[in-house]
């Protein structure tokens, strides 16, 4: 197994990192460049960037952010929240972002998937997928941040997701996501065990400890953070102190 990745979470609105649990009940807990530069510093993997309202108002607003952070920072960044057609994956590329991660615009044509692999390659492409629990074993996926309902199965979406021609999954638990009691283990197996393209669990970390479950349990391979990172709870560095304990492999750190 290949070291895991730790991975940052910036929701962004406007000029603002912002943060939610359940994604509703958004309040602003910093601005994206200092945050950004913080997490760097500290020896973060990689850096998620998301226009939180992009698909409710038709528009990414972010680009600019990410041109600055693609100056300064020198680890892979993904820019997602309406993304919709190759131009816009090609205006994300030309900012500087390294990946791009696509929900609302891959379940209302799974085709674009496709396409965009086609273009671009599988590695550039991510399918962000918001999990909502409807009964046992039973997830909706949900889109444009949590607001949409899509009566789309989480488990057979993924399955599709893969066979279009994605490089890798975004799984996100709406019903964790943002409160720090713990990530949704049984939704984080399930996807695993039906895919093999690399699955990136988020939503609901609360301790270093609710990362290594994910990496040694649940066989993910990286984790996204947000308010664990973003309210001082944890850092990069003392995940990787603590993976490095838990006799879990670390990815090198890449020293600013």
């Amino acid at each position: 197994m290949l070291a895991p990745r730790l991975i940052a979470r910036l929701d962004i609105k406007s000029n603002n990192v912002i943060k939610g649990i359940h994604l509703e009940g958004l309040r602003v807990v910093g601005q994206p460049g200092p945050m950004a530069r913080g997490y760097y510093e500290n020896g973060i993997d990689e850096i998620i960037y998301m226009d939180s309202v992009a698909s409710l108002y038709g528009r990414n607003n972010i680009l600019p952010v990410v041109e600055e952070a693609a100056r300064e920072i020198f680890v892979p960044l993904t820019v997602g929240g309406g993304i919709r057609s190759v131009e816009d994956i090609l205006s994300a590329l030309h900012s500087g972002a390294d990946k791009v991660a696509i929900n609302t615009a891959a379940i209302a044509n799974p085709s674009f998937i496709h396409q965009a692999a086609r273009v671009f390659g599988s590695q550039c492409i991510v399918i962000s997928v918001e999990a909502k629990k409807r009964g046992n074993e039973n997830w909706e996926a949900l889109t444009d941040n949590g607001r949409e309902c899509t009566g789309v199965n989480v488990l057979d979406w993924v399955i599709e997701v893969e066979k279009l021609g994605a490089g890798e999954i975004l799984l996100t638990s709406v019903d964790s996501e943002g409160t720090r009691r713990g990530f949704d283990h049984d939704l984080f197996r399930q996807v695993r065990s039906l895919v093999e393209i690399p699955v990136i669990g988020c939503g609901g970390a609360g301790s270093p400890d609710d990362i290594i479950d994910a990496v040694k349990k649940d066989d993910l391979d990286a984790v996204a953070c947000a308010s664990l990172f973003h309210y001082g709870h944890s850092s990069p560095i003392e995940l990787r102190r603590a993976l490095k304990e838990s006799d879990i492999i670390t990815r090198p750190e890449i020293n600013p």
